[in-house]
């Protein structure tokens, strides 16, 4: 019998600014203006150059939604000499492909218009559905409204953009709920082809968070998931887990194919408690199946030519270095 492969991501994580639009029961990446503001540009560019150095092939290049809405954070801005949000992670996205890293974008809620320039130096893009349920715990969030993101999803799909996208469990909704999400994402890559990976991630409780108090999700909660998931989706889509928030080597026989990014420099900045696994230990998690590390782009979507010809020699020299590299 063939062995399996698990997946995973050598990536670098940018959280540009904490500054954003909704308020999510759950969340404790969200700051106030005065405090969350923008991230230093020396320091991002810095950053970029650390995880190029130790081998990082992704950028996840990530920040609260809309913060411009938020009243005093183009002050920030403007003062960091950019007159809107977009044009700095832009500025950003560039410098990390000279830096030999392939940027990848998770930014809540797009218009068609930004997503196609943000294409142009984006290797993949993704939102979280979480769930198509409409829930207490998005009740302040509009960004979160299940049809804004079903529409971002759509059209990503429309431009060609390889796409993330995933479930949030444990945050009321109920089974019915999920099935119904999976299959929604199911629909949108029968008509798109675009989605390569769905995150499966359990809610974990945030102190100083209106759903501190609320259970986590149990493994086996998680695991059901995780199984319809793979009864949903197509093969094509992997399905993955965050190794950080959960016991991936629990979950891995559940039908888990890929690990998502791991970084050997940046903490995970949304669940700033969860630490990244050590690469060199990533093996350990996985039994006797086999690990492989890959792009932010997946394999297909680069023979499909589904990026911008300006990524073309870096997906290119990425691809080779990794086929050179050897796994831990």
């Amino acid at each position: 019998m063939r062995r399996r492969t698990i997946t995973f991501s050598r990536n670098i994580f940018l959280p540009l600014t904490t500054v954003c639009r909704n308020r999510c029961g759950y969340c404790c990446f969200r700051t106030p203006v005065q405090d969350g503001c923008l991230m230093a540009q020396s320091v991002a560019e810095r950053t970029i150059r650390q995880g190029a150095a130790l081998g990082c092939t992704e950028a996840l290049f990530t920040f609260g939604e809309r913060p411009d809405l938020e009243p005093g954070f183009d002050a920030h801005l403007r003062k960091a000499g950019y007159s809107h949000f977009l044009d700095y992670l832009h500025a950003l996205c560039q410098y990390s492909i000279g830096c030999g890293v392939l940027p990848h974008t998770n930014a809540g809620i797009l218009t068609y218009d930004e997503m196609q320039r943000l294409r142009e130096v984006n290797a993949s893009m993704g939102i979280m559905l979480e769930t198509t349920a409409d829930l207490p715990a998005h009740r302040n969030s509009p960004g979160k409204q299940p049809e804004a993101r079903i529409a971002m999803i759509e059209d990503a799909g429309k431009l060609r953009i390889p796409f993330t996208t995933g479930l949030l469990v444990g945050i009321g909704e109920n089974k019915t709920d999920r099935e119904e999400s999976l299959a929604t994402i199911r629909g949108l890559h029968r008509r798109y082809g675009h989605i390569q990976e769905v995150i499966i991630q359990n809610f974990c409780p945030k102190p100083g968070t209106p759903m501190a108090g609320s259970p986590e999700p149990a493994k086996e909660e998680v695991c059901a998931t995780i199984r319809l998931a793979r009864e949903v989706l197509p093969r094509t889509i992997a399905i993955q887990i965050p190794p950080n928030l959960i016991d991936a080597q629990e979950l891995i026989p559940c039908g888990v194919d890929d690990l998502g990014g791991v970084s050997p420099l940046t903490i995970d900045y949304v669940n700033p408690d969860h630490p990244w696994p050590e690469i060199d230990r990533l093996r350990d998690l996985i039994g006797n199946a086999d690990l492989k590390e890959r792009l932010c782009i997946y394999p297909r979507f680069i023979r499909l030519g589904w990026y911008h010809p300006r990524l073309q020699p870096l997906i290119n020299r990425l691809a080779h270095t990794l086929e050179l590299r050897k796994h831990p």
